[in-house]
């Protein structure tokens, strides 16, 4: 695929995301997708995941978790099998109503059209903090 192809699929799955349309989001990922979020202590959501089912796993932990407030991916940029996205998103945690921002850096692999590795880059403090229980 161009590299125009490979960031009309990941602004195709962002919108799924926002729509909540969580199965078609995951039809656009391999079978074997590594998906990665930093390790962040009484954090659920972070580490290595591999294959399709665990990331819908991540997505329903997502939704079990938090509300989004806001997400805004603001900047795609195609190079290659890469896709690597600059945003702002807001979150609320459910269990105390805290809620935290960041920017992040999403990058995307894409191979034969479908999505076949995800890297989340955040501020991992400001996670920390807002699901920290004291």
């Amino acid at each position: 695929m161009s590299e125009q192809e490979n960031r009309q699929l990941v602004e195709q799955a962002y919108a799924k995301f926002k729509a909540g349309d969580i199965p078609m989001l995951l039809q656009s990922m391999s079978e074997d997708i590594t998906w990665q979020l930093p390790q962040v202590e009484n954090v659920p959501l972070g580490g290595k995941r591999q294959g399709r089912d665990a990331v819908g796993e991540f997505f329903s932990t997502l939704a079990s978790l938090m509300d989004v407030r806001s997400f805004e991916p603001r900047e795609l940029i195609a190079q290659a099998d890469k896709v690597v996205v600059l945003g702002h998103y807001d979150w609320q945690v459910k269990a105390n109503g805290r809620t935290w921002e960041s920017d992040f850096a999403h990058v995307f692999t894409v191979r034969g059209g479908q999505i076949v590795a995800f890297q989340e880059y955040m501020d991992t403090a400001a996670t920390a903090k807002a699901f920290n229980q004291a």
